[in-house]
């Protein structure tokens, strides 16, 4: 045995225990990384959650509605009934000025009820993206008449400023749906897939409305953001606040709440 080549043999058995040890290290890590940074994202069934975040088989809420602008605010009390995802019923309790102010949607018809004329008025589909009672959500963000499953083509993306524990979606309206968006870009929570934001972009590809999602809270053993903060990027100054006080989920709820007889009730 040539003994001047243990000290080079010793040595390398010591570097590859060292290459050993490192790659086991290394090894134990992987599901941490793996787990931070997914690759297996089912996108349609992210989508899906979306549009079923605040619905389920049935729903009983109370909301606050917030409507700030530079020259007022104001606050209403809403109470709100849905049966799955086609049906939905909104009342105003307060103020006393839009007391009783009602909304009724089945299917893709929608009506809106003023005490004041003691009037129910039929909202035409080219009204669906206009403003619900001065607010800055849409007739269709609180009735939910577009479908983000159905309505959309979706795709995971990677923005040039994505967070790691984010994931991004961009939904483009398929050419049969009655969309005024041109795209729709949402950012969720890998953890627990709740959302954090949502983009509205128009037909030229501007940044026009941004809706935050804020408060994660359980209610009736649903959690959800309890939160909703919308926000014009064409009005300086304005945004809408939508607060969840209450809800309950999967109860159930007689069917004439939701029939336009329900919308004229003296209450």
């Amino acid at each position: 045995m040539d003994t001047n080549q243990a000290p080079i043999s010793i040595l390398n058995l010591s570097i590859l225990c060292g290459l050993v040890v490192l790659f086991s290290l290394f090894a134990a890590q992987l599901p941490l990384f793996a787990e931070s940074h997914p690759t297996d994202i089912d996108v349609k069934a992210i989508v899906k959650r979306m549009d079923e975040l605040y619905r389920s088989d049935t729903s009983q809420t109370n909301m606050e509605m917030q409507i700030v602008t530079p020259h007022w605010e104001r606050t209403l009390a809403l109470e709100v009934w849905t049966q799955g995802m086609d049906k939905t019923f909104i009342l105003i309790n307060s103020p006393k000025k839009e007391k009783g102010v009602a909304t009724l949607r089945i299917g893709n018809e929608m009506w809106n009820y003023l005490p004041k004329t003691n009037k129910v008025m039929k909202v035409p589909p080219s009204m669906m993206m206009g403003s619900w009672m001065g607010s800055d959500f849409t007739n269709d963000d609180l009735v939910k008449e577009s479908s983000m499953l159905d309505d959309y083509t979706y795709e995971r993306i990677t923005p040039a400023d994505a967070l790691p524990d984010h994931i991004y979606i961009q939904l483009l309206p398929k050419e049969d749906s009655p969309i005024v968006w041109g795209k729709l870009i949402v950012a969720i929570r890998v953890s627990d897939r709740i959302p954090v934001w949502q983009h509205f972009y128009d037909e030229t590809g501007r940044l026009t409305r941004v809706m935050n999602f804020k408060e994660i809270k359980s209610f009736d053993g649903k959690t959800i953001p309890s939160v909703m903060e919308m926000i014009p990027q064409n009005k300086e100054g304005h945004k809408t606040v939508v607060r969840f006080v209450d809800a309950e989920f999967d109860k159930g709820i007689d069917e004439k709440v939701f029939t336009r007889r329900n919308l004229q009730k003296r209450r």
